[in-house]
């Protein structure tokens, strides 16, 4: 089983390895229903208990899938994070999304940061999910990063005058345990924590082997006011497990150098690249979880592999050494 650590200040404990599920709702690539579930059993069967998922995923598919596949164990026995922000909405006509991702399901996503679209959100992911209880609720892509600078300032107004309301009334009153933002970039969380108490943000590709930023401001700023960070990406969509993606698209030039250099002392060192990537982001003792998403039960397994994999302390005083390390990053023991 793996250790368990609290989120926040609140009761709730997670493994420190948790199953993101962004990829297995069959978006980016086309997974079926019975490999989904598979997924899902396999984690559990390797002791993860946390899970979290989208109604973004899959349009719909992810939730379907994590509730089909945990609605078979007692529910005292796993943690569960969905996200608000997007409601679906039935497509009308048969065309694939405009933002080129597969469709599993007809519905296409609308924004919606409100008292109400939040409301609504937590009932629909109930009646996908099939289960009666949601642990951990996430804003899910508010920013810059995702809508510009204006309509993000439009966004957040929205959150910060009428969606917050129902975040805070939600935990209040039991529904759910903690709340956070679910995002690609730091500096919305910064914002965010000027204007709320936050249990934990779910924080994709920017706490990695290959960029470590948030440890300038964000994570002093966690530690400060007691939030959790659930690691998402820590393979940086792909570059750090031997494929070309980041942040979701070819990666460029400088971002390939600087991965060749870590691989090379990963390399000197006779430690896959991967291994080093996956158990990076959980020495920081901000982070309660990393959550990478796998394409199958079987690439699950592999990383498994990878986080049990004996890591040299002189690797990671190498990367220091040759400027590939922030000097103030945490490394595993």
């Amino acid at each position: 089983m793996w250790q368990k650590r609290r989120i926040g200040k609140t009761s709730l404990e997670v493994t420190t390895l948790g199953l993101g599920t962004a990829t297995m709702g069959g978006s980016r690539i086309r997974i079926t229903q019975h490999e989904g579930e598979a997924l899902v059993r396999a984690a559990w069967d390797a002791g993860v208990r946390y899970v979290d998922t989208a109604p973004f995923y899959g349009v719909g598919a992810a939730e379907r899938r994590v509730g089909d596949a945990l609605r078979e164990h007692p529910r005292d026995e796993w943690v569960l994070s969905t996200k608000v922000g997007r409601l679906l909405h039935p497509r009308r006509q048969q065309a694939e999304a405009g933002d080129g991702r597969i469709s599993p399901m007809p519905f296409d996503p609308v924004y919606d940061y409100s008292h109400d679209g939040i409301m609504r959100s937590v009932e629909d992911s109930y009646q996908r999910l099939g289960l009666a209880r949601i642990d951990i609720l996430f804003v899910h892509d508010i920013g810059s990063y995702q809508h510009g600078p204006e309509t993000h300032a439009v966004h957040m107004r929205t959150l910060k005058d009428s969606g917050y309301r129902a975040l805070d009334e939600l935990k209040r009153t039991g529904v759910i345990s903690a709340i956070g933002l679910g995002v690609n970039e730091r500096e919305v969380l910064i914002e965010a924590l000027e204007f709320a108490d936050w249990d934990v943000f779910l924080l994709a590709g920017r706490y990695t082997l290959l960029e470590q930023a948030p440890l300038d401001d964000l994570l002093p700023l966690c530690a400060a006011r007691g939030t959790s960070i659930v690691v998402g990406g820590p393979l940086n969509s792909g570059i750090l497990a031997g494929r070309d993606t980041w942040n979701y698209a070819a990666a460029p030039p400088d971002v390939v150098s600087r991965v060749n250099a870590i691989r090379a002392i990963c390399d000197q060192h006779q430690v896959p690249l991967p291994a080093a990537a996956l158990q990076f982001p959980l020495a920081h003792p901000q982070v309660a979880a990393i959550i990478p998403g796998p394409r199958s039960a079987e690439e699950f397994t592999a990383n498994l592999a990878l986080m049990n994999h004996k890591i040299p302390a002189a690797l990671w005083a190498d990367l220091r050494t040759a400027g590939l390390l922030h000097p103030a990053a945490p490394t595993p023991a």
